[in-house]
């Protein structure tokens, strides 16, 4: 189990962990959802023994990650958000590399790589510089296992990589789980929420709310309409003069809202848009996601 108690950090002004407390059971596929900025990396380079809290504690299977930092790395595997192995080093050359720092080998624990690692197989003479950001992500994967750790920390793993290779990418830590291995990553996708078994969504080094995503979800509490119309921009502009208007953001091409009142319907609401000129106008009521809970809860809190 990896615990976090109270963990604070400061960098001059900016406050970068406000109070984060969570617990993480082992063989737990756990995510940190929030935006670039949210205070992901420090949390995880706090958790990794890479960065000292100001104040807190942080325990991993048991060992401080201040006292015990060397026995945390060697349960530990991480991959920064940020590509960094050795770009003039070939595929296998850093793997082997990798584990040769670990004292081991990649044929000793190839069954905890090898559904990985297949993939990239065929390049494995290719300099790791010359991969795509797709197989980069892989091979880092594969440096990250190579020593079979108990926990697996991600920083966006999936980052700037195609939606295919997204998928995959996450088929793969299912897998991992299955053989075992606790894993913990961030994302800045509130779709990839719903992939976790348990997520905290944080903002501004301050961690809004934890559970597992289908509860979350469902504890939006209000009704919640997907509206648009021919004119986005003054769409937003008289929802937001609505009178009984609770949420307005926007979704893509349509807006997502919320009222004060109860007996609000579809029909009510285009009765009201009508009224303001607009046209083309669709309401439905929709199921709200994990990015409407994140919103909300971001509003609640700037009020």
């Amino acid at each position: 189990m990896i615990v976090a108690d109270k963990l604070e950090k400061k960098f001059g002004n900016i406050q970068a962990l406000r109070d984060v407390s969570f617990e993480i059971k082992d063989g737990e596929l756990y995510g940190f959802i929030g935006p670039d900025g949210a205070g992901k990396t420090t949390l995880f380079r706090i958790i990794t023994s890479l960065m000292i809290q100001d104040s807190g504690k942080a325990t991993v299977f048991g060992f401080d990650n201040v006292k015990d930092f060397r026995k945390i790395r060697n349960i530990t595997g991480y991959m920064p958000g940020r590509f960094s192995l050795y770009q003039d080093l070939s595929v296998e050359e850093n793997l082997g590399f990798f584990a040769s720092v670990f004292g081991t080998t990649i044929e000793e624990n190839y069954e905890i790589i090898k559904d990985v690692y297949i993939q990239i197989e065929p390049f494995k003479k290719r300099l790791a510089g010359q991969l795509s950001g797709g197989m980069k992500q892989k091979l880092a994967l594969c440096c990250s296992l190579i020593h079979y750790p108990k926990l697996l920390v991600l920083d966006e793993p999936t980052t700037g990589v195609d939606a295919v290779s997204r998928k995959e990418f996450w088929d793969l830590l299912k897998g991992l789980i299955a053989k075992g291995i606790t894993v913990l990553v961030s994302t800045p996708y509130m779709d990839e929420a719903n992939l976790c078994d348990k997520v905290s969504l944080i903002q501004n080094g301050t961690i809004l709310k934890t559970d597992h995503p289908g509860a979350i979800a469902k504890g939006f509490g209000k009704k919640l309409f997907d509206i648009s119309s021919d004119n986005i921009y003054q769409l937003i502009q008289d929802l937001k003069a609505n009178r009984n208007v609770d949420s307005v953001f926007p979704f893509g091409q349509s807006v997502h809202y919320t009222d004060k009142t109860e007996d609000v319907s579809e029909q009510k609401l285009k009765k009201f848009l009508n009224g303001k000129n607009h046209q083309d106008v669709r309401v439905k009521e929709i199921e709200p996601g994990i990015e409407d809970v994140f919103m909300k809860l971001m509003q609640m809190k700037e009020e």
